[in-house]
């Protein structure tokens, strides 16, 4: 079973930077999206970045202007770069890609990697 493989996490003090990267642990076919979500404690997990196999992006209201989600199709990897930390950032962050064959999607998600960002 392929699993997604996330690294980057960490401890920051606010208005610092983290780069999350998220790969696969073998190969899968026919990605399509890729996207970023984060869980905070107590709250329900949320999208946070997306991105399309054409590029195309969209971001949550909260992290507009401060994080970047891009991709490398030839590596099957997505980043989210985020910038200007704030605590209320503080979550395990998840990816997740979606692939789709025959018509039918398949998702994978990767176990998380936590954030925390001290004020």
């Amino acid at each position: 079973q392929v699993q997604l493989v996330e690294s980057g996490g960490g401890l920051v003090q606010a208005g610092g930077s983290l780069r999350l990267s998220c790969a696969p642990s073998g190969s899968i076919s026919s990605i399509n999206t890729m996207a970023w979500y984060r869980q905070a404690p107590g709250k329900q997990r949320e999208l946070v970045a997306g991105i399309t196999s054409g590029g195309n992006t969209n971001y949550a209201d909260s992290v507009k202007g401060r994080f970047t989600v891009s991709r490398d199709n030839a590596k099957n990897t997505v980043y989210l770069q985020m910038n200007s930390l704030k605590p209320e950032d503080t979550a395990v962050y998840y990816c997740k890609m979606v692939s789709v064959r025959l018509w039918r999607p398949y998702d994978y998600w990767g176990q998380g990697t936590q954030v925390t960002v001290s004020s």
